[in-house]
């Protein structure tokens, strides 16, 4: 692969717009790939899932999720071989979320708070937060509060949204996260950079 090749490979891409800069009064989240070009994915309906303990299959990250959650669509890799990587979605309440963003912290970071290779990543997040939020800002804690408490794996940006507002979400260390609110009448593009 071709230096040029490689760049464009690792070009995700976020877009966040508020209700107000948006032509129809609609919040709207969305995000590319940038993994392999033909690297087909599965428009599911997931069940409301019951209590139980997840277990990544990426990272070995697990938590136990104590309350029933809700319906929720996601678009899951074509394999389970590495993992759910649900992706996006949006559940029961009419939130929606995307994960993730890839996205790389510096050496001096994370030399201060290092990756947890056994915390939440990528593979995980839609399964453990969606099916139990009401309300994009309440996906935001939900996610922070789990970095907080497990660590995540690797740096990424995350979306939420409903049908009020839009939040930006990125983990740019082993602990450590912030967060968002896009303005009703703005609009954010993100790729890649934290």
């Amino acid at each position: 692969m071709t230096t040029k090749e490689n760049q464009l490979w690792r070009a995700c891409t976020s877009i966040l717009v508020g209700k107000n800069a948006s032509a129809d009064g609609s919040v709207i989240i969305g995000r590319n790939e940038d993994s392999k070009p033909a690297w087909p994915k599965h428009f599911r309906q997931m069940v409301a899932p019951m209590p139980y303990t997840f277990t990544s299959k990426d990272t070995g990250f697990t938590i136990k999720l104590t309350e029933p959650g809700v319906r929720y669509t996601a678009t899951p890799e074509w394999t389970a071989e590495y993992g759910v990587f649900a992706e996006d979605g949006i559940n029961g309440y009419g939130v929606a979320m995307s994960a993730t963003e890839s996205a790389y912290a510096n050496p001096r970071v994370l030399a201060y708070d290092p990756l947890n290779p056994k915390g939440i990543g990528e593979e995980a997040m839609i399964t453990v937060v969606l099916p139990y939020i009401h309300s994009a800002r309440e996906g935001v804690t939900r996610l922070g509060q789990i970095v907080n408490q497990y660590g995540t794996s690797e740096s990424n940006g995350i979306l939420f949204a409903d049908q009020q507002e839009a939040w930006y979400l990125e983990t740019g260390s082993g602990h450590h996260w912030v967060a968002q609110r896009i303005p009703d009448d703005a609009y954010a593009v993100v790729a890649n950079e934290l």
